[in-house]
């Protein structure tokens, strides 16, 4: 059998070369003549599966290494009889640490008190639910809005968008990108969105920059309504708007979920469905090669600390959104190179934090983060 696999997709060279032919092409260069005579791909967002590539070849599944599948049209595929999965909740913990990095900045360079901060989760699925636990420990109190999980659940958890838009200082975005049926999220941040969230609001998008509507994040950026926005996503990316670009208080090419234990989990999660269904016998394939990081023990002491700046200080050794933000804004031409070859990150949970003089309130905070924490008595 045949395997076409997007050359970006990290850690899967050697997976399945003694099962199956593997090639391994640019995601944007998967066209119809490659995948032809290919029986399945393992792909990323950068190919489009639809009936212009699919048509008249041999493909019988697809894998996607990502959360988000819009990039496959998925009734074309079940009409053709070709099955797909995607990878949810792979990078989850990723898009966690990034918000988290983004909070500690609007705390630290526009003054934002976490503790005095309402934080609006439009979207509770993986990464929401992360991304609650974590706004939750660092003091945030949150405010969550699912109209699905609402109508499958009750509402004692949930409330209404315009009851979130008109409470939360910080909305953020985690929501999969539907164009139609009962709950459309196309163009869901318009000027409509914008003249319900709080005065001087901020907004986050790490989902799918079609979510947003640019000219009206731009007009609600120039007119204060909101005071600063973070997009990790953008609407014809890898082409992005500078004017709205200069606008932003962080912008980053795409890669909140760009963790290497994210991209590891999209890698495994996709070999082993491929494996699955032709029975190659990889079901319990995990990738081996994942880089560890470079200090993966840290040491943090409670006593006469500062709790944002203890905090700050963790974090920071894991990731710096703003480092992200300059190495675009210095490039933003190179956006697709920057996520090709992007960095190797590590989560918290990849890291050991041993914490000194706490009365356990340092520890609830950094595991709600996601850190390992060991207290003097584990040591």
């Amino acid at each position: 059998m045949k395997i076409i696999v997007d050359n970006k997709i990290p850690y899967i060279k050697d997976a399945l070369e003694k099962v199956a032919e593997v090639v391994y092409l640019p995601g944007q260069k998967i066209g119809r003549p490659e995948v032809k005579d290919a029986d399945a791909l393992i792909i990323r967002t950068r190919t489009r599966c639809s009936r212009e590539l699919l048509e008249g070849s041999k493909v019988k599944f697809i894998a996607t290494a990502t959360i988000g599948y819009d990039h496959i049209d998925t009734k074309y595929c079940e009409d053709a009889g070709i099955s797909w999965t995607n990878a949810p909740g792979c990078n989850s913990a990723s898009v966690q640490q990034y918000i988290v990095s983004a909070l500690l900045y609007l705390a630290n360079m526009k003054g934002l008190d976490l503790g005095k901060t309402t934080v609006g989760i439009v979207g509770v699925g993986n990464v929401g639910s992360k991304v609650a636990r974590a706004a939750r420990a660092l003091g945030c109190e949150v405010m969550l809005n699912d109209p699905p999980r609402a109508a499958d659940e009750g509402d004692a958890e949930f409330v209404g968008l315009a009851a979130l838009l008109a409470k939360s200082d910080i909305v953020t975005l985690h929501v999969p990108l539907e164009a139609s049926g009962p709950h459309p999220t196309l163009d869901m941040a318009g000027p409509g969105f914008f003249e319900q969230m709080k005065e001087g609001a901020v907004l986050i998008n790490s989902s799918r920059g079609e979510v947003v509507d640019e000219s009206a994040l731009k007009q609600a950026l120039c007119t204060d309504r909101i005071s600063d926005a973070v997009l990790d996503v953008f609407r014809d990316e890898p082409v992005v708007d500078r004017e709205l670009l200069s606008m932003l208080t962080l912008a980053t090419p795409h890669i909140a979920g760009y963790s290497a234990d994210g991209k590891a989990n999209g890698t495994g999660m996709s070999v082993r469905a491929v494996s699955r269904f032709f029975k190659l016998g990889l079901d319990d394939w995990e990738p081996k090669n994942v880089p560890r990081p470079s200090n993966p023990e840290l040491f943090a002491d409670a006593d006469d600390v500062e709790e944002l700046d203890l905090v700050t200080e963790m974090h920071a050794a894991t990731y710096s959104v703003q480092e992200d933000h300059d190495r675009f804004m210095d490039a933003m031409e190179r956006f697709e190179q920057l996520r090709g070859n992007y960095r190797d990150r590590r989560e918290p949970s990849a890291y050991n934090i041993k914490l000194f003089n706490d009365d356990g309130k340092y520890r609830g905070i950094l595991e709600g983060i996601g850190f390992n924490v060991l207290a003097d008595s584990c040591y």
